[in-house]
């Protein structure tokens, strides 16, 4: 099979008939072989009805129904757990994003050896509310994850089915796939400039706790790609730090205190110094940050993925 399809929704009912005609006509144009998958995420309108219909219509269809909604990073994952062709193409069902735009991704994909190519909204029709927070969650995602995209949060993508076989997208993460397959070792990700149609039916399902979750879930992934597997590199390095600045303090102290003693001053109680409190909290600081590394390495050692690398070619 040439193409899957991988499209998650929240109430699109009014959006899929057409969706459907639009993917339907651009895929027997170009005699692609194609499944769609539709990802219901918990709609509560007859999202799932219209599904049901157009799986009758033609064996290119079939569905997912969540029980309730879980998010699009899980709808994602359910599809890419399913998707059988050689290309998976991810796309919003809400008609911004256009099925147009397909068989050049796919070119890009199969004739110039992309593991990924990321949808570039140039011109978007977006308020300044939303696009103004979009451009600087782009600019930090850039100087994480050092891949040079544009629009990291574009839902309409392709992919090597290698890729999503290999990566796994849970909580929010959707917004960094290009991430977690660099991390994954899928290094080869372009870029295309896309159409951006302006919303038909409904409403849009994001709000602003978007962008504040998005720099959330960006530290986490750097975080633990960096010192997943060796959290004792940071926990301990930084401990280890903040223990030897509290136990010099200390010293300072203590030297201080014993030169007033020598010189026949006993009245400077170390206790009146505030070094002793800053020395006795990084001191205690450090040898907790310390032991949670200790803690990690000990967590990670016993992970059934401790081992688990990814093997490109073997002979």
């Amino acid at each position: 099979m040439d193409i899957s399809i991988v499209i998650p929704l929240y109430n699109e009912a009014e959006s899929l008939p057409e969706l459907y005609d639009w993917i339907k006509q651009v895929m027997e144009t170009h005699h692609f072989s194609y499944e769609i998958l539709f990802v219901n995420d918990g709609s509560t309108d007859d999202s799932w009805a219209v599904i049901e219909g157009l799986a009758l219509q033609s064996p290119c269809v079939k569905g997912i129904k969540f029980r309730r909604n879980y998010g699009k990073s899980p709808a994602l994952q359910c599809g890419f757990q399913r998707a059988k062709g050689d290309v998976v193409i991810t796309m919003d069902a809400d008609l911004q994003d256009s099925p147009e735009e397909i068989p050049e991704l796919y070119r890009m994909i199969t004739a110039e050896g992309y593991d990924m190519v990321s949808g570039w909204k140039k011109k978007r029709y977006d308020p300044l509310t939303k696009t103004l927070p979009t451009k600087l969650f782009n600019a930090t995602a850039r100087k994480f994850s050092g891949i040079r995209l544009h629009d990291f949060n574009c839902g309409l993508k392709a992919y090597r089915n290698e890729v999503v076989k290999n990566i796994e997208v849970y909580n929010d993460m959707h917004r960094h796939i290009p991430y977690m397959a660099k991390i994954a070792g899928f290094n080869k990700i372009g870029e295309k400039v896309v159409q951006h149609q302006a919303r038909k039916f409904g409403k849009s399902k994001f709000g602003m706790d978007r962008f504040v979750n998005g720099y959330l879930d960006l530290i986490t992934l750097w975080f633990t790609s960096k010192f997943g597997k060796k959290p004792m590199h940071f926990f301990g390095l930084w401990g280890s730090v903040m223990f030897i600045i509290g136990f010099i303090t200390l010293i300072y102290v203590l030297i201080l205190k014993m030169l007033s003693i020598f010189a026949g001053d006993l009245r400077p109680l170390v206790t009146q110094s505030p070094y002793f409190y800053i020395s006795l909290t990084a001191m205690i600081l450090g040898t907790q940050m310390f032991l949670a590394g200790f803690l990690g390495e000990l967590i990670s050692r016993n992970s059934p993925s401790r081992n688990k690398y990814q093997i490109e070619k073997e002979i």
